[in-house]
């Protein structure tokens, strides 16, 4: 049976919780308090039965904080899992590599996935997403560079750019 532990923290945007499987790695994340949110968000063959609420979760509870405050690199060690077949998989991949301060468009992030005409594919991979922040699909813009949409709301989208810009 797949073990996982969940916690959530405190952040200037909101509470922001994790759900980390039982080697570290986080299976799902954002910017809310319910674990249900998140467990939908999981693949069925990632999916734990029941996480264990924690109040911290180590490495990624350090990571989180220390963003919001400013070291935005500190979310880059910190290891994923994901599931959603090839091209989700390379683009949530390419994603982790996308600086902070800048962001690319959604034909630009097909580009870099190397399909450059699956442009509808590459938003695809940002809104099946579940691990936001780790994986920065907030750092993927329109062509025309407004917001786009966001899972977490484009307010806090918005916050998270300006965040990083400013740094």
């Amino acid at each position: 049976m797949n073990t996982a532990s969940v916690s959530t923290m405190d952040t200037p945007i909101g509470p922001f919780t994790a759900l980390v499987d039982g080697d570290g790695a986080v299976l799902a994340s954002g910017w809310t308090t319910e674990t249900d949110d998140l467990l939908t968000l999981v693949s069925p063959t990632l999916r734990p039965a029941r996480p264990r609420p924690r109040p911290e979760l180590g490495e990624v509870t350090a990571a989180v904080l220390a963003y919001h405050r400013g070291e935005l690199a500190a979310i880059d060690p910190i290891a994923v899992r994901q599931r959603g077949g090839g091209f989700l998989e390379h683009a949530w991949e390419v994603l982790r590599g996308v600086p902070a301060g800048a962001p690319l468009s959604y034909t630009e992030l097909a580009e870099k996935a190397g399909r450059p005409t699956a442009v509808r594919a590459a938003a695809s991979a940002c809104a099946r997403n579940a691990t936001a922040l780790f994986v920065p699909c907030h750092r993927v813009l329109r062509q025309d560079g407004t917001l786009g949409g966001f899972r977490w709301g484009l307010p806090v989208k918005r916050w998270l750019l300006d965040h990083e810009s400013s740094r």
